[in-house]
């Protein structure tokens, strides 16, 4: 008995966003892949938060922001500003940013 079958054609992932959304290099496409960028940082700012032990409300007092803001972020990470994804991270979770571009 086979475990996986290819559905219509759909084989990965990739397929499903290829045929639902378009190709790499179209509008639609494009604001997928933005807007799914932005969910994982806010769900690794969310998991580094939790794994020191902070809640959102002492992390907004670490950073002077209120916690409704920190929920926000960790909730749609495309409202964040790099300056203050530098801040959340190096002042209120004692990280390190590191960006890389892909062409």
């Amino acid at each position: 008995m086979k475990t996986k079958e290819k559905i219509q054609g759909i084989n990965s992932w990739s397929d499903i966003k290829d045929r639902v959304y378009g190709q790499k290099g179209t509008e639609r496409r494009d604001n997928l892949e933005r807007e799914t960028e932005a969910l994982k940082i806010g769900l690794l700012l969310r998991k580094t938060r939790e794994s020191r032990k902070l809640t959102q409300e002492e992390l907004g007092k670490i950073l002077d922001k209120k916690r409704s803001y920190i929920s926000r972020v960790e909730n749609d990470g495309s409202n964040i500003t790099l300056k203050t994804l530098f801040e959340i991270v190096e002042k209120g979770l004692g990280g390190k940013v590191n960006i890389s571009i892909e062409f």
